[in-house]
């Protein structure tokens, strides 16, 4: 029995239904987990004891015991703060503030590489100005031959090359592997009007 506050007349705890619901959303949360790549899982703030629960529920292939590793799973997430939870819900939707601020600052490496490939010096020199940090040599070289791939119609091996390193210049702390990164519009469609 929850009991009521004989003052305000407000219950004491959630009612079982609302405790329920808590639950089941914790466990849809694990759901997820579980049916998620090693190297999307990695790259999410999961503590340590939940991801070995993780890729433990991966590994057994029995419906009973993996739905009782799933639910195992989720009382371990169910004993983690609330900040934990919602760091982790917020990682793991597409909509929310770490998705807003990896898609903006992919988008600003797309822009200064196509600065950098249309201006030039002015461009290069801007562009040291803001992040002093950077190689300056092979910035130039990256930029050369990227430039050249696109006189010559070749593929994007350095336009690649060039965003990979500027959207390191932009996100150190960012550590996610480069072939789960968008690389931005191919150059050959992007300028297929012009050629």
């Amino acid at each position: 029995m929850r009991g009521i506050d004989e003052e305000t007349g407000e219950y004491l705890s959630p009612s079982r239904s609302q405790n329920r619901r808590e639950a089941l959303d914790i466990l849809e949360l694990c759901t997820k987990l579980v049916s998620m790549s090693k190297t999307q899982l990695e790259k999410l703030p999961v503590p340590d004891e939940i991801l070995t629960a993780v890729y433990d529920a991966q590994r057994i292939k029995s419906h009973i015991a993996h739905k009782r590793q799933l639910a195992f799973l989720a009382k371990l997430m169910r004993r983690e703060d609330d900040e934990a939870v919602d760091r982790l819900r917020d990682a793991l939707d597409e909509d929310g503030e770490a998705a807003r601020v990896q898609t903006a600052a992919l988008h600003r490496a797309e822009q200064w590489r196509e600065r950098l490939l249309d201006e030039g010096d002015e461009a290069m020199t801007e562009f040291l100005s803001a992040f002093p940090q950077a190689d300056r040599q092979e910035l130039r070289q990256l930029v050369r031959n990227a430039t050249e791939e696109r006189k010559r119609n070749k593929p994007p091996r350095a336009f690649r090359e060039l965003f990979r390193h500027i959207r390191e210049l932009l996100m150190p702390e960012d550590n996610a592997s480069d072939s789960d990164i968008d690389e931005g519009i191919e150059y050959g469609e992007a300028d297929g009007d012009e050629a």
